[in-house]
C-alpha cells in the first residue's frame, strides 16, 4: 500500500505511542522525518532516535520518547501543511504555538528549522508541524 503523507503517518505513530505509554516507537526512514526527529531532539521533545538498517535495503527510525514525572513531554502534535493543503508563511507571520510554549517546524530554503530559529534567519517557509 503506497502511502501519501510519510511525515503525517510518523506523527500519528508518535501520538499513538503516546497515548499508550511506549518508550519507544518505530517508522519508516526518510530524510525528511530525519531532520523533523533531529530538531524534535534539539527542543527537547524526544530523549534520542536511531536508525536501523535491515538486510533487504529498508531502515527503520527507532524514537525513544520522553517522559516528566510520568507525563509525555509532547502534549499535542498535530500536522499543519498537508498533501492537500499546502500551508506556506513568511518571516512576519510564523505563529507563536501556544504563546511560544511550543514549537512550529517549518521546511526552509535553509532546511528543517524550529520557528524561532527561522524568525533568527529570517526565512519562511512551509509549516510542517505544531508540537506542544
Amino acid at each position: 500500500m503506497s502511502m501519501n503523507d510519510p511525515l503525517g503517518d510518523m506523527l500519528t505513530r508518535i501520538r499513538n505511542a503516546i497515548g499508550r505509554k511506549k518508550d519507544k516507537v518505530s517508522t519508516p526512514a526518510s530524510t525528511l522525518r530525519v531532520r523533523v526527529l533531529d530538531v524534535l531532539k534539539a527542543e527537547g521533545y524526544i530523549r534520542d532516535y536511531s536508525r536501523v538498517d535491515y538486510d533487504n535495503g529498508k531502515s527503520e527510525l527507532e524514537i525513544e520518547l520522553k517522559y516528566f514525572e510520568g507525563q509525555p513531554v509532547i502534549r499535542e502534535i498535530a500536522r499543519v501543511s498537508k498533501p492537500g493543503r499546502r500551508v506556506y508563511v513568511s518571516v512576519k507571520s510564523i505563529p507563536q504555538v501556544a504563546n511560544g510554549l511550543g514549537i512550529a517546524i517549518l521546511s526552509t530554503p535553509k532546511g528543517v528549522m524550529a520557528d524561532h530559529e527561522a524568525r533568527e534567519q529570517n526565512v519562511g517557509g512551509e509549516i510542517l508541524c505544531q508540537i506542544f
